[in-house]
């Protein structure tokens, strides 16, 4: 059984809970170790449909644990290749919806687990801060790839030269999270999203979070004929023809993700 994670599924929801609170659930190799198991698990296991990561007690992540760890010590290289580039790819690949309900403060390579889910819920109490600057380095775990195309250029560049916290009502203006509730609601809307989704069509979710993920370096032309080819696999699976009786039908459609 992991230590440093919680992992509960209900139904065709799997939730992921980084389980480090008393240091705001910082990342050590132990948990990035299971965090990738455990995304591995779910990548694999049909029954997972849906998946939720957050946090436990005050905070959702505050990056790398830096605890017996002297800069110049260690390759940063060979560390982010080791334990956090694997699970940033795995997040952003797996063609499942990853929903990040993000329960305070969001910090670093925290704020990139959080960027890298396809969905952000947050409290009320919820932050992010790309805090690499007051530490000498550049963002990492996929925040400069996707914190830009969150929320543009120029804001990213601040967000990253400043290392300003930004709270969750400014995060939701900025585009960075989807929706802020109270942190009372956190838990029950986000999984009530999450069960949402688990019960629709997730095949098509799976593709159409590779054709945008394809998108965002493609040229227009190659975007549509991967939209087609795409199509194509979507227009054989289970899920449509369920889809497309459920509608002829008039009753509410029964998918099973295939």
């Amino acid at each position: 059984m992991p230590d440093t994670i919680i992992v509960e599924q209900d139904g065709g929801v799997m939730m992921i809970t980084l389980n480090r609170p008393d240091v705001l659930n910082a990342v050590n190799d132990q948990l990035a170790k299971e965090l990738y198991d455990a995304l591995r698990q779910a990548a694999r296991d049909a029954a997972v449909r849906c998946l939720v990561l957050t946090g436990a007690g005050r905070g959702f992540c505050s990056g790398q644990d830096l605890r017996g760890r002297a800069a110049g010590d260690l390759s940063y290289r060979e560390h982010l290749r080791a334990a956090y580039n694997p699970i940033i790819l795995l997040m952003r690949t797996i063609e499942k919806p990853v929903i990040a309900a993000v329960n305070g403060v969001a910090a670093g390579a925290g704020m990139s687990l959080a960027l890298a889910a396809d969905l952000r819920l947050a409290s009320e109490k919820a932050s992010f801060i790309e805090i690499f600057a007051r530490v000498g380095l550049v963002p990492d775990s996929g925040s400069t790839y996707l914190l830009a195309r969150l929320v543009g250029l120029g804001k990213a560049l601040e967000l990253c030269y400043t290392a300003d916290p930004v709270d969750a009502a400014e995060a939701l203006r900025l585009g960075l999270v989807n929706r802020v509730v109270t942190h009372e609601e956190l838990l029950p809307a986000t999984m009530a999203l999450a069960a949402r989704l688990a019960a629709g069509p997730t095949k098509a979710y799976g593709l159409t979070k590779r054709a945008m993920t394809y998108g965002l370096h493609a040229p227009l032309d190659a975007a549509l004929e991967y939209e087609a080819y795409l199509q194509e696999v979507a227009g054989h699976s289970a899920d449509h023809r369920e889809g497309v009786a459920a509608f002829l039908e008039k009753r509410a459609a029964k998918y099973e993700g295939h």
